[in-house]
């Protein structure tokens, strides 16, 4: 989280997903203003992550509004904030404990 917080990312949640999913332990929510932003918020995630010894197992939407890394137990979602709105993704997931959230 403080990896899309030091890239400016907005409206942070971590999001404790265990009881509610199968496949994923834990969500990391953000939105970032432009595609550019997203797609630097997902590389230095993915870079910084990468050093500590996590690889991305899959990821999706680098040129889009809405980008996926799963490293597994942990899926960050980063979202524009229309995309954010539209997909009402925060009340999909809304029984998930809230670990933390940064505004």
């Amino acid at each position: 989280m403080e990896i899309a917080g030091e890239k400016l990312a907005t409206d942070i949640s971590l999001l404790d997903v265990r009881e509610i999913c199968s496949f994923a332990s834990y969500f990391v929510i953000c939105s970032g203003e432009s595609d550019r932003q997203l797609k630097a918020i997902a590389e230095d995630i993915e870079i910084t992550l990468k050093k500590a010894g996590e690889r991305v197992i899959h990821s999706e939407g680098e040129t889009s509004s809405w980008v996926l890394l799963d490293f597994g137990d942990v899926v960050v979602h980063i979202f524009s904030p229309a995309e954010r709105e539209y997909y009402q993704f925060d009340e999909l997931w809304n029984k998930a404990k809230p670990v933390l959230r940064i505004q």
